[in-house]
């Protein structure tokens, strides 16, 4: 199974279906349009996610980070007067820090993961999107903000007229996702951040079109009409979209054939279905990993149901 990843929302998913799953059947193709260069180091948010929760070391309390990792490289920067803009732990740094010197000894991103990976002892899949540098910025009132700006520094409060990612026009598929695509039918997209966290991935050239000949489910990171996290809601309004569960489902309407919807959301499932999509509603607000796990052997049932149907 190919995943589709972002922040929060979809590591918390895989929390469960690692359990479910062997972890070498577990390909996470990850968005990478957050990524951002913090005092000479390359930190990539949403894959170091996916790598703390395969190798345990998550921090469940904040679902980002190292559990228990220390701040004193910090600290020590922040007595000097030099604020990083964001909190780096020290175990967190170490990654940072191994990651960009394969980087600047002319390993791609794709190959600096999966040496990661190795150190880590993971043996899912775990994917950068792309090895070609995008970025997602978020346009408000008083001008551009790069993505960590707006929701670390700006703690995600100014108003958002329009969001862009930058570089994605000229930015190519990884050739090792391209081949994982050939050979899956089956993509789940995780109830992450459809506009910059999701959307990236789909915005990648040629995307779209390979999806629209797989089974793709979806999982919506929205309960109605309030994001589960995150500024979902605000980025989803920017560029148009309805804050619900069927402005999520118009996001993937192109090839979406199944729409994951919260067991105790009311939202008119026809008008969602007139999008040209099946509706399942199950208990999506993963509070725990018995929950998790739950909504994983249900994601598994409807492929089945897909593929058998194919």
């Amino acid at each position: 199974m190919i995943i589709f990843s972002g922040g929060t929302g979809t590591p918390k998913l895989l929390d469960g279906l690692k359990h479910i799953l062997p972890h070498e059947d577990i390909h996470v193709v990850v968005n990478t349009a957050e990524d951002v260069w913090v005092s000479g180091n390359l930190i990539t948010p949403d894959i170091d996610t996916i790598l703390y929760l395969f190798s345990e070391k998550i921090d469940r309390n904040k679902w980002w980070g190292v559990e228990n990792d220390t701040f004193h490289t910090h600290q020590a920067l922040l007595d000097a007067g030099f604020d990083e803009g964001m909190m780096i732990g020290d175990i967190d740094r170490a990654t940072h820090i191994m990651r960009t010197e394969l980087l600047r000894n002319g390993l791609s991103l794709t190959e600096s993961i999966r040496e990661l990976c190795r150190y880590f002892g993971i043996s899912a899949g775990i994917y950068p999107m792309t090895d070609d540098s995008v970025s997602t910025y978020i346009e408000t009132p008083k001008g551009m903000l790069h993505f960590q700006d707006f929701w670390v520094s700006k703690r995600g409060l100014p108003n958002v007229t329009d969001v862009k990612i930058e570089g994605i026009e000229k930015a190519s598929i990884t050739p090792l996702v391209l081949e994982l695509l050939e050979k899956e039918d089956n993509i789940l997209i995780g109830p992450s951040n459809p506009i910059t966290s999701i959307g990236p991935i789909l915005a990648l050239p040629g995307m779209v079109d390979i999806l629209k000949d797989k089974n793709v489910v979806a999982i919506s990171p929205i309960i109605g009409n309030k994001p589960v996290s995150g500024p979902a809601g605000k980025l989803m309004a920017a560029k148009g979209y309805d804050v619900s569960t069927k402005g999520v489902a118009e996001c993937y309407a192109e090839f979406l054939d199944v729409m994951v919807i919260d067991s105790k959301d009311t939202s008119d499932v026809h008008e969602i279905e007139s999008l040209g999509c099946s509706v399942r509603q199950e208990n999506t607000l993963m509070k725990s990993v018995e929950v998790s796990k739950t909504l994983s052997e249900s994601i598994i049932r409807i492929f089945d149901e897909l593929n058998t149907s194919r």
